[in-house]
């Protein structure tokens, strides 16, 4: 049994960013989206800084909460070898419902991955109705070009 991480939460969060699970490299460092070919702090620099992507994972979280962002995964805990999202199994959720009534300024959930919504509708079904928004994942197993996730990606800042 694989374990996710708390979520990065700072005051007031706008949007809600939910991966599937941490992948090998994350719960090793014990850090999201750790993967040194994992666009998502690439994708989140280039949207909401001048800056290069820090090494350390202190800063990359300070972003997020600078810019009232949640980042989270759908899932708590599961089974999975490797880090492929479909190799899950036995997957239980996060209290994600209770998690958006404690931060009611959240005003959209985007997906970090098909998956991470398949998962999301499958375990809350229509009982959410917050705007969600299945984003290119930003996992290297996804192959798609970093340009073209990172236009996709840039409507979270109609969010924010």
């Amino acid at each position: 049994m694989i374990c996710s991480f708390p979520p990065i939460c700072g005051e007031n969060p706008k949007i809600l960013i939910l991966g599937s699970m941490p992948g090998v490299a994350s719960l090793t460092r014990q850090e999201y989206y750790a993967h040194a070919q994992n666009a998502f702090w690439k994708i989140m620099f280039s949207l909401l800084s001048d800056l290069p992507v820090p090494d350390d994972f202190e800063s990359r979280k300070k972003l997020m909460l600078e810019n009232h962002i949640a980042v989270w995964d759908v899932l708590e805990s599961c089974e999975r070898e490797g880090s492929l999202d479909s190799k899950i199994r036995n997957g239980i959720a996060n209290p994600i419902p209770q998690f958006l009534d404690e931060n009611p300024l959240i005003k959209a959930i985007f997906f970090n991955g098909k998956e991470s919504q398949k998962i999301f509708v499958k375990t809350f079904g229509s009982t959410i109705s917050l705007p969600q928004f299945s984003m290119p994942s930003t996992s290297p197993a996804y192959t798609i070009k970093f340009e073209s996730k990172l236009e996709v990606w840039k409507s979270i800042l109609d969010y924010l």
